[in-house]
């Protein structure tokens, strides 16, 4: 066992130097995907939307030049005339609707900031993942061609004792048949360490090579820190709960702007209008008029719409404040569970290193008794599928081991 380790450790620190590692994988995904590129587009969209919202603050500059054509001249106007115009008008105070409509924007777009930074985490978690997924599948291979390489030269041996008489027909068919149980085995391996990495080749939107890749974060297993501050970590950092406080917060503002419809109004303009007798600028006899308004202005019914816009922003942030509390609960219980697996993980791996030692030393018993004619073929037979089930769980308990530490990485944002 402590070979076929070292010989696994060899390879894996060889290539790191010059392969692809997880962190380099992990940045390829996020600068290709194009998952990425829509929240970011998502992200400015929340931006123009803030933009919108600020343009409220600005008066408003309007210029008009208007030609008329009547049948006739009359008593206040000429056949042919001209008026140009310009009006200047600010918003003074609307209910403070502005100025919460201006806070709604700017947590809407704060909330797909933490959207887009969850993205990020989830992609970088679906790497590491993938990324394991051929580290395991690969071991997986490793088992499986051993598997077939002791059977083969066991199969090797029998049919040389079978030449000389020393065992029967039956029983070098037996090893025959486990023998060819084990290229069946081996092909699939195979088949899965290539959908592996075409797996991972998606997620990351790039061509890779097996050799490409160092495995090299895998030679040493993970530790979890001794504290217990995971929780209180999550609950700080994690961006999907991050992302519906800014939301419940907006939707909050969004209630206090549908309160403005029920305040008044007040709008100061300034305008210059010029009356011409002709199409032209410069008339015979231009009429000038400058004129400021200061308007109050109140909306005393609207078939109850507004009463229907303020109950409506009310719900939406109580619906946003359930989405919060359950998605509190729901990400508590989740990372009590991987702990719990975590833990679970650790003891299997320590187990599964010991019962590869003692499957070892099993078919080197056996392979002795079976030479001494004191142990059956299905004896020796055994001790190997042993071996290859002791290697397999070390495989899958590793790879539970580090996909456990991942997500509890993912759960406290620190991907």
């Amino acid at each position: 066992m402590k070979l076929f380790n070292l010989i696994i450790a060899f390879f894996l620190v060889a290539g790191v130097s010059q392969a692809a590692t997880l962190a380099e994988l992990q940045e390829q995904a996020l600068n290709s995907r194009n998952l990425i590129k829509k929240y970011q587009a998502n992200l400015e969209i929340s931006r123009r939307d803030q933009a919108l919202a600020r343009s409220s603050l600005y008066p408003a500059l309007d210029l008009s030049y208007t030609v008329n054509a009547l049948d006739e001249d009359s008593a206040v106007e000429n056949s042919e005339n001209s008026v140009a115009k310009g009006v200047i008008s600010w918003n003074l105070f609307a209910g403070f609707a502005d100025h919460y409509k201006i806070k709604s924007a700017r947590l809407a777009r704060q909330a797909e900031e933490f959207k887009l930074q969850g993205l990020r985490q989830d992609i970088r978690l679906n790497v590491a993942l993938l990324y394991l997924g051929v580290y395991s599948r690969q071991a997986s291979l490793q088992v499986a061609q051993d598997a077939w390489a002791t059977l083969d030269r066991i199969h090797a041996d029998a049919q040389n004792s079978f030449k000389v008489g020393l065992i029967k027909k039956n029983e070098l068919l037996r090893f025959k048949l486990d023998l060819d149980h084990a290229a069946i085995v081996l092909k699939k391996a195979r088949a899965e360490l290539d959908k592996g990495v075409r797996l991972l080749e998606r997620e990351v939107d790039g061509k890779l090579e097996l050799a490409e890749l160092s495995f090299g974060e895998f030679v040493q297993l993970p530790s979890l820190q001794a504290d217990s501050g995971y929780e209180a970590r999550m609950l700080a950092r994690r961006s999907e709960l991050k992302a519906l406080q800014e939301l419940a917060e907006a939707a909050r503002a969004q209630t206090r702007a549908a309160y403005g419809g029920i305040y008044p109004k007040v709008d100061l303009s300034g305008s210059y209008r010029r009356y011409n007798d002709d199409y032209g600028i410069d008339g015979d006899n231009p009429d000038e008029e400058l004129r400021t308004q200061l308007t109050l202005s109140i909306n005393l019914f609207d078939g109850f719409a507004k009463q229907a816009r303020v109950g409506k922003a009310r719900r939406l942030a109580d619906a946003l404040g359930y989405d919060l509390a359950e998605l509190e609960s729901e990400l508590k219980m989740q990372l009590k569970n991987l702990l719990l697996d975590y833990e679970v993980s650790a003891e299997n791996v320590a187990v599964a290193q010991g019962s590869i030692e003692q499957a070892e030393e099993n078919l080197r018993i056996s392979r002795l008794a079976y030479k001494e004619g004191l142990e059956k073929e299905s004896d020796l037979l055994d001790a190997i599928t042993n071996l290859s089930r002791a290697r397999s769980n070390q495989v899958a308990a590793r790879g539970e081991l580090f996909a456990d530490y991942f997500k509890i990485d993912r759960a406290v944002e620190g991907l």
